[in-house]
């Protein structure tokens, strides 16, 4: 199976027609068609269903279509890292995480190294723990942020000096807004957005599913999301209120929001973690020497 195979099928993926892939890609009707046949009999399965005006994709093209755009990052990657190498340190580090406090840590990181190290670039993903690991898995990420409860026991890591405050995200206009912290007593009633992390039953204590206790099931949870932006949003509408970790809502640049703590206080912590047994270019080798310069006390 060629690159450039992959290629052609993405574009006709995307395109929907053979007409408008094959003038996008700059080659003949003919030869794209031959192409896409070509590589639906070396598969042995049928990608596409074909109608007059248009192409769809079939439950193996859509697989398909995931694993090559996977294999075509790795390939776009591979092929930045050396167009960057040279006398320099030069290359992409990939990092990926959730919203988190701990990006400042990152942050402050790669602003120490840039002076030093001006050719490295740095990629940043943003996902929830089951995206961030997924791409880590495949190589498609050096390093990831994860913030707990999640199981990290297939990689290696250090964790970070920070914690994650957890409370809740409401209007300024909320009667809660009037309070210092938020209790137990106070969401049970309400309508809550909850993050699939804080709400996620597995092997892993959760300790955010924990703090509601027996309680738990009596939440009245009208909504479930991953990043905090549009669940962000649906509070502004008067949806509910969404249960979240602290520092993210200033972000947003929302005045119509606000942010209070969970009482008794919740906090999680966050590690950074990368593949077992990783073969890292230079530039990600010398992300990781630094992480671990910085903070030492938290691992070796």
């Amino acid at each position: 199976m060629e690159i450039r195979v992959l290629r052609y099928f993405l574009a006709v993926a995307r395109e929907g027609t053979i007409v408008r892939a094959a003038k996008f890609l700059h080659v003949t009707q003919p030869t794209l068609s031959r192409q896409l046949q070509d590589l639906e009999e070396e598969l042995g399965q049928r990608l596409f269903l074909r109608s007059n005006r248009s192409i769809t994709l079939t439950p193996e093209g859509h697989f398909l279509r995931k694993r090559a755009e996977e294999v075509l990052e790795i390939v776009s990657r591979t092929e930045s890292d050396f167009s960057l190498m040279g006398e320099s340190v030069g290359g992409s580090v990939h990092i990926g995480g959730g919203e988190s406090r701990a990006m400042r840590l990152i942050a402050e990181t790669i602003r120490g190294l840039r002076g030093e190290y001006p050719d490295i670039r740095y990629n940043l993903y943003s996902g929830n723990a089951e995206d961030v690991m997924e791409r880590l898995d495949k190589g498609i990420l050096d390093f990831g942020i994860l913030i707990q409860p999640v199981d990290i026991s297939k990689y290696d890591s250090l964790p970070l000096p920070l914690r994650d405050v957890w409370g809740v995200v409401m209007r300024k206009d909320s009667p809660l807004a009037e309070k210092k912290s938020v209790t137990l007593s106070d969401l049970l009633p309400l309508p809550l957005l909850c993050s699939r992390i804080s709400i996620r039953q597995s092997s892993v204590k959760n300790a955010c599913a924990g703090w509601f206790g027996k309680q738990f099931e009596k939440l009245n949870i009208v909504a479930t999301y991953n990043l905090i932006y549009n669940a962000a949003l649906m509070v502004e509408s008067g949806i509910g209120y969404a249960l979240a970790l602290d520092g993210l809502v200033d972000t947003l640049g929302n005045p119509a929001l606000c942010f209070r703590p969970l009482e008794p206080g919740l906090e999680s912590g966050l590690d950074i973690v990368w593949k077992k047994y990783q073969v890292f270019s230079r530039a990600a080798e010398i992300f990781l020497e630094r992480i671990r310069d910085r903070f030492p006390e938290t691992g070796a």
